[in-house]
């Protein structure tokens, strides 16, 4: 038996000895094995805490997918194993914290932003996948009724849309898809919070897309279409790619969509954005973690709120720049 495969048996049996010695002895940590599954996938799907770390300490890719494209942490989110999620997620921000850390304002990072971001996010994702086997589909959304009062817009369950409590976050998102000027697209109108911040930046143009028919029917009550520099496009994003142009500043934050989709609008991104323009998007995939037990907002603020949103006490703010073209 080949040392990779014996990495995946002891992996699967969690013998942490085993691993240890074949590690030691130079065993390739990122071996696929003949159902296209890697040690750290059997450690996961298990439940092998113990042996996730032994694999995760020697370097095995927790980001690395399977042929049904699943990553470790998919393997156990998905068999409810909470102590080697938790190992994967840790692994996952780590990244993303020396990603961060590493990047200056004045960096260029990409149109898709930086490389080990989006790989981090396929273990932030799980969660939100999960949610989307189980859960309601945009569709469901786009036909409910929903709720709009002073702090909050809410679905008919009571599950929060938007709140106004993200308005300071909104604004600071506004701020960098703005900061060349020119013209602006933002993805998800809400409760208008950020193309309200958009529109104090005086952009040349700027496009709305909205898809559900009440909020929709609200933007155009309360005046939006009015807006000389204004242009609403009704619709899901998916179906009105065609009627898009190119931009200077793009943010993205739709509701009863998922991990997927967002990767989905990234592949758009090189022909929606303009060299050297600005993306960002509300980066809450996993704002309501069960596994992060911060809550840095009051209970007042989740009050009538069906489901807390955010729980944690540090938002980073994705800022996004495309590349120049070459000369």
């Amino acid at each position: 038996m080949a040392d990779g495969e014996m990495l995946c048996e002891a992996a699967s049996k969690g013998d942490t000895a085993k691993l240890k010695t074949l590690v030691d002895s130079g065993a390739d940590v990122s071996f696929f094995d003949g159902e296209g599954l890697t040690p750290l996938m059997h450690a996961a799907r298990l439940g092998h805490a113990d042996a996730v770390k032994v694999l995760l300490d020697a370097g095995a890719p927790w980001n690395a997918l399977s042929p049904s494209n699943l990553s470790a942490g998919d393997f156990a989110m998905d068999s409810g194993h909470q102590e080697a999620f938790e190992l994967l997620l840790n692994a996952g921000v780590q990244v993303i914290m020396k990603s961060l850390n590493r990047l200056d304002s004045s960096e260029l990072i990409g149109t898709l932003c930086s490389v080990q971001w989006i790989q981090a996010e396929l273990i932030l994702g799980t969660i939100i996948r999960r949610k989307n086997k189980n859960g309601d589909s945009d569709e469901d959304y786009l036909g409910d009724r929903i709720t709009f009062s002073e702090d909050k817009l809410v679905d008919s369950n009571c599950k929060a849309i938007m709140m106004a409590w993200e308005k300071p976050l909104m604004e600071a998102h506004a701020k960098a898809v703005c900061s060349g000027g020119g013209n602006i697209l933002n993805i998800g109108f809400g409760m208008g919070l950020v193309d309200t911040a958009i529109q104090q930046y005086k952009p040349a143009t700027h496009t709305i897309i909205e898809a559900h028919p009440e909020v929709y029917s609200r933007m155009l009550r309360t005046g939006w279409g009015e807006k000389d520099n204004v242009k609403i496009i009704f619709g899901r994003w998916q179906d009105v790619l065609p009627q898009l142009e190119s931009y200077d500043g793009i943010f993205f934050d739709t509701y009863g969509e998922y991990y997927e989709d967002l990767r989905e609008f990234h592949q758009h991104l090189p022909s929606l954005l303009k060299p050297g323009g600005i993306y960002s998007f509300f980066n809450g995939l996993c704002g309501g973690n069960a596994f992060f037990h911060v809550d840095c907002l009051g209970e007042e603020v989740w009050e009538g709120v069906k489901h807390k949103y955010w729980k944690l006490d540090t938002y980073y703010l994705p800022v996004c720049e495309s590349l120049q073209d070459s000369e």
